[in-house]
C-alpha cells in the first residue's frame, strides 16, 4: 500500500464505520460446568473472556467518543 493509498488517520477524526464495538461474550450457564473442580474451568473461560471484551470495549469508546454500543 503507497502512502497515498492509506485512509488518513487525524486525531479527533470519526472512526471508520467498518469498526463495530465488540460482543460481550455469553455466562456458561450453571449446567455448563461440570463441578469437578476444573482448572480451567468453562467460568474460567468466561471470567478471561469478560475482561478482553471489557478492554476491546473501552479501546472502542475511545475510538468513538460520544456513541454508544448498539
Amino acid at each position: 500500500m503507497t502512502d497515498s493509498e492509506r485512509p488518513n488517520t487525524t486525531e479527533g477524526a470519526c472512526a471508520p464505520s467498518d469498526d463495530p464495538p465488540p460482543v460481550k461474550p455469553v455466562e456458561p450457564d450453571a449446567e455448563d460446568c461440570c463441578g469437578q473442580g476444573c482448572v480451567p474451568c468453562v467460568f474460567d473461560f468466561y471470567e478471561d473472556a469478560l475482561t478482553q471484551y471489557y478492554e476491546a470495549l473501552t479501546a472502542w469508546k475511545e475510538r468513538h467518543p460520544g456513541q454508544a454500543p448498539d
